[in-house]
């Protein structure tokens, strides 16, 4: 009789299960990505920021400028004393915009490949899903969601030195977010949207691999090794994890991307500092040392874990006050 009511109950949390499955459609899972991606964006964009500086400071200095602040909390510190407080927040709307197409969906794409190859065995652990795979489809939905969202990560680049160059008594290139891409379409046409897009999908690619597959483990290792729930502190310790993981692997590929899209350009759109990614590369680590790569590593990180953290456990969060299963 005691067999009989285990399977009762068994059969009715099969059924339950299937109940939320069904409402886990891919518009309603993307919708919610980009609400907890816009949360979380917005909370730490000022360390987003602040990482950007760093990066282009040795470009800025090999020009002949004069650096007024080094190291991340003096450029915050700076960027408030001489554009104001609010400029922390420079760049943010094409930030937005960028999560939209680029996190919603990396999270889609991922979460779809994994349903599909992946199986329940009967003690409830996740088979048919090992590293390899997620390595590989974080990469994938990550490159390619990045891809599709390069665009915006060409414009906020832009914008984000704007306060920069008018300090060193430049003229201003781009005004806001659509007068850059105005500019961007005369000089070189639809294609310059995607100027550096390269250096960004590889960034991306790596933080992905960072990021969805070291929390997609770690998640999983946790609940299958360890007395803890799927609750917040599993949430806070896989989405720490996965923000170290990405910063120590897409910082090189962010400050090679970033110098690529701010580079200026000739009258065909091409730029004029450096050839491809791989020629930034070789000019950074020959001007700079192998260590400028990992120039704004601090704030990357800093900037990861709490976007990491907020993203998670937003997402998380929205998906159960939504009746979604758990990511």
């Amino acid at each position: 009789m005691a067999g009989e009511s285990k399977k009762l109950y068994a059969e009715d949390d099969i059924s339950k299960l299937a109940v939320l499955k069904s409402t886990d459609s891919i518009p309603r899972k993307y919708l919610m990505c980009v609400a907890a991606a816009s949360v979380a964006e917005a909370t730490t964009y000022p360390l987003d920021l602040t990482k950007t500086r760093l990066q282009l400071q040795g470009e800025i200095a090999s020009g002949g400028a004069n650096l007024q602040y080094r190291g991340m909390f003096k450029t915050t510190l700076g960027i408030i004393s001489e554009e104001g407080f609010f400029s922390l927040w420079r760049g943010i709307l094409p930030a937005l915009y960028r999560h939209a197409i680029y996190t919603g969906f990396r999270m889609s794409a991922y979460e779809e490949i994994r349903n599909s190859l992946s199986k329940t065995d009967s003690q409830g652990h996740q088979t048919g899903f090992p590293l390899w795979k997620k390595v590989v489809a974080g990469m994938l939905a990550g490159g390619i969601g990045q891809f599709m969202a390069s665009p915006t990560d060409l414009i906020k680049t832009q914008i984000q030195m704007e306060g920069k160059r008018r300090l060193m008594g430049k003229k201003p290139r781009v005004t806001g977010m659509s007068d850059a891409v105005r500019k961007i379409l005369r000089q070189s046409g639809i294609p310059g949207l995607w100027r550096g897009c390269w250096p960004n999908v590889q960034r991306a690619a790596l933080v992905n691999l960072g990021d969805l597959s070291t929390y997609d483990s770690v998640k999983r290792l946790i609940l299958d090794n360890t007395r803890l729930k799927d609750n917040s502190t599993t949430h806070c310790l896989s989405s720490g994890c996965a923000g170290l993981v990405g910063a120590v692997m897409g910082t090189p590929a962010d400050v090679i991307k970033a110098r690529m899209m701010n580079q200026p350009t000739d009258g065909n759109g091409r730029g004029t500092l450096y050839r491809n990614s791989f020629d930034c590369l070789r000019q950074t680590v020959q001007g700079e040392g192998f260590l400028a790569v990992y120039k704004g590593f601090l704030p990357c990180w800093l900037r990861m874990a709490p976007w990491s953290l907020t993203f998670w456990l937003s997402y998380e969060q929205i998906r159960r006050s939504f009746g979604a299963k758990a990511w």
